[in-house]
């Protein structure tokens, strides 16, 4: 992230730094260019949709995974929307049709259920199952999607394969935050398990998780594993679709300090929260890093940083400044994108953050702020 003249920014404000954003793409159409593959933005983990001409320029499509994110994907971004979710609703089924491009099943009985109104739609859509490789290289339950019953795919001993008619892709996710190495043991998995019906197919989706744009991230073994599945499968076309890879390192948030007070240790309230502004701060959790500020005891002034709801636990984390903390002082959170602005909240009624954009030439742009009526709006 660029140095930001933070005396400008209202506070709490997401700022997304194009320049960032930018050089992600250029890495992701990397991969594209070197190994055949085509990449998707899974809304799930970002949706921006003021960026996304930007976007657009690099990447193939959206991956959605409920009609809202479908038509987001359609109405903004413009080109291809592929769409998963675990079960369709017969009402907003033949909306999901108009849609989409790709629609990936998650249950041969949910493709059986809808297969006929797929096959009478005037929209040619191309038709996929959702495979569990039961392999899990994911290490925290809540975000494995091939650990012990999970919901999500087909496992092997349930694939009905006598019901593949009007299915062109299979697909499969089982990573979070990893690297390349996880997805060649995955494929290993997936192969082993599903190989024989990949020759009758004409794309598999690798899903998302897909941490590429990360610095450590082997980029070259991607393009290698990915280069060499398509020679095993030739003419077989092969999809990623990494939400957080996109905004990785793109975004902050930046909060003010309201109030200092002391509970056997000094305590920072901001105007932010973690239960509301960055909620997988308490799901996942973790601690995010701060501009500036060190591990508790590293520095000399050490605070508790805590939101503004009345949720006990609405802890960010225990943070060290050089210098102390007081009513006005700036905090600036980083790796704020992702996972942010698609999950926040107007928990106990507080403001959403402000939305800006750090242009490539400096300027700050601020696209949105939100008030009383988002807030009541979501109410009834």
């Amino acid at each position: 992230m660029r140095t930001l003249n933070l005396k400008d920014i209202p506070t709490p404000c997401y700022v997304m730094d194009e320049a960032a954003l930018e050089k992600n793409l250029q890495v992701l159409d990397r991969v594209q260019r070197e190994s055949g593959c085509k990449i998707l933005m899974a809304l799930k983990g970002f949706a921006m949709f003021r960026l996304f001409p930007l976007i657009a320029q690099t990447l193939q499509g959206v991956a959605a995974s409920s009609l809202h994110e479908a038509r987001l994907g359609l109405e903004e971004f413009g080109k291809q929307v592929h769409l998963f979710a675990p079960a369709y609703k017969d009402s907003e089924f033949p909306e999901l049709l108009t849609c989409s491009d790709h629609i990936i099943f998650n249950s041969f009985s949910q493709w059986n259920r809808f297969k006929g109104t797929v096959q009478k739609a005037s929209k040619k859509v191309a038709c996929g199952i959702r495979v569990n490789p039961e392999h899990s290289e994911v290490a925290v339950p809540i975000y494995d999607p091939c650990g012990p019953f999970s919901r999500l795919g087909v496992t092997r001993h349930n694939f009905a394969e006598e019901n593949l008619e009007g299915i062109s892709g299979l697909h499969f996710h089982n990573l979070c935050e990893l690297n390349a190495h996880s997805l060649a043991r995955t494929l290993t998995a997936f192969e082993k398990r599903f190989g024989e019906f990949i020759p009758g197919m004409n794309w598999v989706n690798f899903g998302g998780g897909h941490h590429i744009t990360r610095e450590d991230y082997d980029v070259d073994l991607l393009v290698e594993l990915i280069v060499r599945f398509r020679d095993r499968y030739p003419g077989k076309e092969v999809f990623l679709e990494p939400g957080e890879a996109i905004a990785l390192n793109t975004g902050v948030l930046v909060a003010s300090v309201l109030d200092v007070v002391r509970n056997q240790m000094d305590i920072a309230i901001l105007d932010t929260s973690a239960a509301a502004h960055m909620p997988d701060v308490l799901e996942m959790p973790y601690r995010p890093s701060v501009i500036g500020a060190g591990k508790a005891g590293e520095l000399e002034h050490t605070y508790r940083l805590g939101g503004m709801t009345c949720l006990a636990g609405d802890v960010i984390g225990d943070y060290s400044f050089s210098q102390p903390l007081s009513v006005g002082s700036k905090v600036v959170f980083l790796d704020m994108a992702h996972y942010t602005m698609v999950k926040n909240n107007t928990f106990n009624g507080v403001g959403l953050p402000s939305i800006a954009i750090l242009r490539r030439g400096g300027h700050l742009d601020i696209i949105r702020t939100f008030g009383y009526e988002d807030y009541r709006n979501r109410l009834s």
